[in-house]
């Protein structure tokens, strides 16, 4: 299917105007209201598609496209897929990919009507290989900064998302496909899957990417190290990072590092039960018990419940609130707005 063009005699903005149902390349997708520095490491690998409005717009054919957004209609309209989709090196992380993923987490985190987002796989038997290694080998200096600069920015963006973040992963989630996953709230596997940090049989630890060229020797933090071990306990990470071994669907849920294993090829029908599940829930409520989470285990126990306080705060005067004490006492289902 070739490209095809849509014309407007009017500005658009595309973060309000969602194209439901439409696998849209997340390079197309514009993000009005930047909340960080997510792409500054790919100014060299700019994109004309960076601003937010524009008077065409043009849908180009997906088959190509590394990372594809789709968002889901009707009662799942909240819901949002991310699609990795590079089966010749499957789904190793290249340049054209990384910006896929950056362009897709900002602009899910600039549209305020999506809930809940679920990263998954177009390509049988694999989630991520992690990175594409062939590629670095002909990057300049520069580009390598660029690159690593993006891959720890976009996995610290994708972790520090408002909305919850599902993992679906069938086959293999090797090395950074893996640190991938980590970033997300909540992972989900098929008993077929294959997750591992293999790093230090390269002679290097997970995280941490080590990228030689001519001039220089530059490293990455992608949080191998530090996201592994809040997760699954310091002495099983050791374990997992010290001998880089590949850990079943059913090891994995068994020392706590996804949050349910199914049969094979069933991850994405319970990931998006999961998602349906969040989504009929109060959007605000969500994020606000996300952020209480996540900051609380950052500091005592005592900030913790200060934290606490202030996010409950934040929902005393929203209008959700209030529908949900009203369509408790009539016995309805609530409907809300995020408001």
């Amino acid at each position: 299917m070739g490209a095809f063009r849509v014309l407007s005699r009017k500005l658009i903005n595309l973060s309000r105007h969602s194209l439901q149902n439409l696998p849209i390349p997340a390079k197309h997708l514009a993000h009005p209201f930047p909340t960080s520095n997510l792409s500054d490491g790919f100014k060299s690998f700019s994109h004309p598609w960076q601003y937010s409005h524009c008077r065409t717009l043009i849908l180009e054919s997906v088959s190509s496209e590394p990372v594809r957004l789709h968002r889901l209609s009707d009662s799942d309209s909240g819901i949002v897929e991310v699609h990795l989709d590079r089966p010749e090196a499957k789904n190793a992380i290249s340049k054209e990919m990384l910006r896929g993923l950056c362009h897709a987490f900002e602009s899910v985190d600039c549209d305020p009507s999506v809930n809940v987002m679920m990263i998954r796989s177009s390509v049988p038997k694999v989630f991520c290989a992690g990175a594409d290694l062939k590629e670095r080998k002909n990057m300049t200096a520069s580009e390598v900064q660029s690159f690593v600069t993006s891959l720890r920015s976009a996995f610290s963006f994708l972790e520090a998302l408002r909305i919850p973040t599902i993992s679906v992963i069938e086959g293999a989630a090797l090395g950074g496909g893996l640190e991938m996953a980590l970033a997300c709230d909540l992972r989900i596997c098929g008993e077929d899957a294959k997750l591992s940090l293999p790093e230090t049989g390269l002679a290097i630890i997970p995280g941490m990417y080590e990228e030689i060229t001519r001039s220089e020797r530059v490293f990455c933090r992608a949080g191998g190290t530090a996201r592994l071990p809040r997760l699954v306990g310091k002495s099983i990470a050791k374990e997992l990072i010290f001998t880089g071994r590949k850990v079943s669907g059913r090891d994995a849920i068994s020392i706590g590092l996804v949050n349910y294993c199914v049969p094979a090829g069933g991850a994405y029908v319970k990931a998006l039960e999961i998602a349906q599940e969040i989504n009929q829930k109060g959007p605000l409520a969500i994020k606000m018990a996300k952020q209480a989470i996540d900051k609380g285990l950052e500091v005592g126990l005592e900030s913790a419940m200060e934290v606490e306080e202030e996010c409950y705060k934040e929902l005393l005067n929203t209008v959700d609130r209030l529908e949900g004490l009203a369509a408790f006492a009539e016995k309805r289902k609530p409907r809300y707005r995020g408001e």
